[in-house]
């Protein structure tokens, strides 16, 4: 699922964990959960009647089950369910007691009932909901205008009991066969094949799925509605994207990349794609999660999966391959092997995140895909630095844990630390261990430790020893460089810390850090990093020596002052990637008190007068130079800053201009709204009154502007937008149905920073305008972009009762803390933490610490920022 990537708010880690115990390799009545590990379930049959009139179903299942050990009670999830009857081999009826808090129903019998196989019968009813999860409607207009309603289910982590009763819980798998009668003309997609329609009136049909193979239940899918598609195939699978009809033409692209990415998976996981069909399908909208993997259904926010080229970006375009290649890899890596339960949620998100970039990467080389996932890894580094970060494998106690386990930390961390392994083991070595994993495992679940010992086996090295360091403990490690020059040879030597960002009491610990070292015409080492210092040698002592070449570790480097001045005079010299990762290491260095801003921007310096062209090293730059802005908010130096941030990306406009250039760089192209965007956020006159001449063109002829720039030039011209101004881009946001413009939009107004007019954007945001789906981050957008976060959490507070009403459970705990996190207002952190919903869940006490975490250390960042960006503009601009 693309929780992570997909997130308009920041991300934050979870709260803090003590060192996780090694674990083993998977054991079904080892493995945690909820429910009783003494009935399991083999084959579900599913007969639903659907009302999305009246938002009402009824089901009738019957289910083969596997008696583990005799007992009189079979206890089972159901959330908002109302079960009637539950029979027992036809003849034992059960005295059915629910447990609504609980999200369970316990059927208990007169006589205990033995081990073995039986059948279960279970009648119900229950609701279809409004907010997305579970079974929901989805209401939106069509490409005709017209009002659509369309059935669509999203059950992870645990909302298929909403659904249906059952075990709902990942280790729990088995077969499903759905049935389901709907309205005579919806269109209807689930995990398998139609295998038959049967018309039951003039209004409905009876539709029936082919069964599925074993899988666990947050996997099964159904989606229902005034659907057109686009149909291909690859590797004998039969391949269509689906969207509401009328757009079906704009998931072509989408279809293209899977029919291309599919013969890759199959190769590289040595497991051919199992299923008969893949389906995609486009949500129109109110799609919290972004995209989730149902096996062979997967779904998508439709800004995702399809590309309108009159409106799409290319950005845009990039985005579609990588959400797209991320749900097919869990089509293996989820899906045919799943985790055992959510302490282990990084084996479907971290290997998938990985693998959308490695794919990605072979089939679209010219996006420069892996140095630009610096980004990933500086948001993933600074989260995992706080107080409040957990180890990539962290217990999980019950479902509102198991939400707040989709993180940076599981997504990004999970996905750089299997790019160092794989680094560190070689390509060919890894994907042979994967292929060996996936084939032990299908069809069933898994641990790390199985996957530990699949690679430790085609490896020949220890992977437990390596991986358990960065899996089972929280945390960044530092390597420290030192050097000495004798007889024209320089020695270095390694020893490792832990990093961290205000935590002074962190934990003191170890990793076993694989390490790729060298620089410019040196041999390149490579070597492992435990407890004992390491010496490296090197000709020449004027060398310049990098750790972390390729930036393929998961680690930071703190070089002494000879080593770094070395580095700093000759890193032009460096690849692109080697230069970010210079300055993101710097600038970490600074954050955590080790190093003083003024080496960051010396570094910056040296760049940009060097004519710095690189996306990479220009987007670490330009974010570095959005955070110190941000940071001098008030302060008397912040015209001073934006005049020397200016002058670094000037001559970087200068080279790009405003217009794309016939045969341009697509790297250029994605660069250029970037740079604009900035100039446009310190201030820059010129950009800015072009930015409003090009607006002014655009609301007259929105072809005159082309899409790649909507978002840069509407977001410059409402930062100081009048009423006139505001209510045109509100009534765009409120009339426009892609969900790509609507957000654009809406972002666009979120960045006015005049109170009455955020007052307004609060008010628009779950006015309607946007999809329930979206409206907790549209709010988050605004306490980001408006400067004035303190206003937003004011007025979320006054209406917070009727938001809520637009959200699904599992957002429910962290929608106070993601808008409070972007205040730094004693008042409101106090606020937080005195509201009921700070300790209602445990997810709800996860998402406060965080937030009470970040803004802490945040304070101490713009504390630093103001003090030493005084000094450093006063001696050098």
């Amino acid at each position: 699922m693309m929780r992570r990537l997909l997130a308009l708010s920041t991300l934050l880690a979870g709260l803090p964990f003590t060192v996780a115990h090694a674990e083993g390799t998977f054991s079904f009545q080892q493995t945690p959960g909820e429910l009783p590990k003494t009935v399991a379930p083999e084959t579900y049959v599913i007969d639903l009647e659907t009302d999305p009139e009246h938002l009402t179903l009824k089901g009738q299942e019957t289910l083969d089950v596997n008696v583990l050990t005799d007992t009189q009670d079979i206890v089972l999830n159901q959330a908002g369910l109302k079960l009637s009857t539950a029979i027992l081999d036809g003849t034992h009826h059960a005295t059915i007691t629910q447990n609504d808090t609980g999200e369970t129903a316990t059927l208990h019998f007169e006589q205990a009932v033995p081990k073995g196989p039986h059948t279960l019968a279970i009648s119900y009813t229950g609701p279809i909901l409004k907010t997305p999860n579970g079974l929901y409607i989805n209401d939106y207009t069509s490409a005709k205008g017209e009002k659509r309603r369309m059935l669509v289910t999203q059950f992870e982590v645990a909302d298929a009991r909403r659904m249906f009763p059952g075990w709902d819980e990942p280790a729990f798998k088995a077969s499903f066969q759905l049935n389901v009668t709907l309205p005579f003309d919806d269109a209807a997609v689930s995990n398998m094949p139609i295998i038959g329609t049967t018309q039951q009136d003039t209004k409905t049909k009876r539709v029936s799925f082919a069964p599925t193979p074993r899988m666990s239940s947050y996997l099964l899918a159904l989606v229902a509605g005034d659907m057109g598609a686009v149909h291909g195939g690859a590797d004998g699978t039969d391949m269509s994207v689906y969207a509401p009809a009328g757009l079906e033409e704009q998931g072509r692209y989408a279809l293209e990349s899977a029919q291309k990415i599919l013969p890759y998976y199959n190769t590289y996981f040595g497991v051919k794609y199992p299923l008969p069909k893949m389906d995609m399908l486009a949500i129109p909208g109110n799609y919290q999660a972004g995209a989730m993997e149902n096996w062979g259904a997967l779904t998508y926010i439709d800004n995702v999966l399809l590309f309108d080229p009159k409106n799409s970006t290319p950005r845009t375009r990039e985005l579609i391959h990588e959400v797209v290649a991320h749900e097919m890899a869990h089509q293996w890596s989820g899906d045919l092997v799943t985790m055992g339960w959510w302490n282990n949620i990084w084996l479907n998100e971290g290997f998938a995140s990985w693998m959308e970039i490695k794919v990605t990467d072979k089939l679209n080389p010219q996006w420069d895909i892996w140095p630009r996932q610096h980004d990933t890894r500086e948001e993933t580094m600074a989260i995992d630095a706080l107080a409040t970060t957990h180890p990539i494998q962290q217990t999980i106690h019950n479902v509102s844990e198991a939400n707040s386990a989709f993180d940076s930390i599981s997504y990004g961390k999970g996905e750089l630390v299997i790019r160092m392994l794989e680094g560190w083991l070689g390509e060919d070595k890894f994907r042979d261990g994967m292929r060996a994993y996936m084939k032990a495992h299908a069809y069933g679940n898994a641990t790390s430790q199985d996957l530990w010992n699949a690679l430790s086996s085609t490896s020949g090295e220890d992977v437990a020893k390596v991986a358990r360091s960065f899996t089972e403990q929280p945390g960044i490690p530092q390597v420290n460089v030192t050097s000495f020059c004798q007889n024209d040879q320089a020695t270095y030597t390694l020893t490792q810390s832990r990093f961290t960002i205000h935590d002074p009491q962190a934990q003191a610990l170890t990793w076993s850090v694989p390490v790729v070292a060298g620089g410019p015409n040196l041999p390149t080492k490579t070597l492992v990093l435990g407890t004992e210092p390491v010496t490296v040698t090197t000709p020449h002592c004027d060398a310049p020596f990098k750790l972390n070449l390729g930036e393929s570790g998961y680690y930071r480097v703190s070089y002494d002052k000879s080593a770094f001045g070395a580095l700093a005079a000759s890193i032009s010299k460096f690849a692109p990637v080697d230069r970010a990762n210079l300055l993101g290491d710097q600038y970490a260095l600074f954050r955590s008190g080790q190093a003083g801003l003024a080496q960051y921007l010396d570094l910056v310096d040296r760049l940009t007068t060097a004519h710095e062209s690189d996306i990479a090293v220009l987007e670490e730059i330009i974010d570095r130079l959005e955070t110190i802005d941000l940071y001098e908010i008030g302060n008397a130096d912040r015209d001073d800053f934006q005049a020397y941030a200016r002058s670094r990306l000037t001559p970087v406009l200068a080279r790009l201009g405003w217009d794309e250039k016939p045969h341009e760089n697509v790297l250029d192209t994605m660069l250029r709204p970037s740079v604009i965007s900035a100039l446009g956020t310190f201030n820059d006159p010129e950009v800015i009154a072009e930015a409003k001449r090009r607006f002014a063109l655009w609301k007259a002829n929105p072809a005159s502007l082309r899409p790649d720039l909507v978002a840069t030039v509407t977001t410059i011209a409402m930062r100081n937008a009048d009423e006139q101004t505001w209510s045109f881009m509100a009534d765009k946001v409120r009339t426009t149905q892609a969900t790509e413009l609507k957000l654009r939009y809406f972002a666009a107004l979120a960045s006015t920073t005049n109170p009455d007019l955020i007052r307004r954007n609060v008010e628009l945001a779950y006015s309607g305008a946007i999809p329930n789906g979206r409206i907790a981050r549209s709010l988050a957008v605004i306490a980001a972009s408006s400067e004035n976060p303190d206003l937003v959490w004011q007025l979320v507070k006054e209406h917070e009762a009727d938001i809520r009403t637009h959200l699904a459970p599992w957002s429910q705990d962290d929608f106070l803390s993601t808008i409070a996190a972007h205040s730094n207002n004693p008042q409101v952190l106090t606020a937080l933490q005195s509201d009921p919903w700070s300790t209602k869940t445990t997810g709800s006490k996860i998402a406060t610490a965080k937030a009470v975490n970040t803004i802490n250390a945040r304070q101490d960042a713009i504390r630093a920022t103001q003090t030493q960006i005084h000094d450093w503009l006063s001696t050098h601009h």
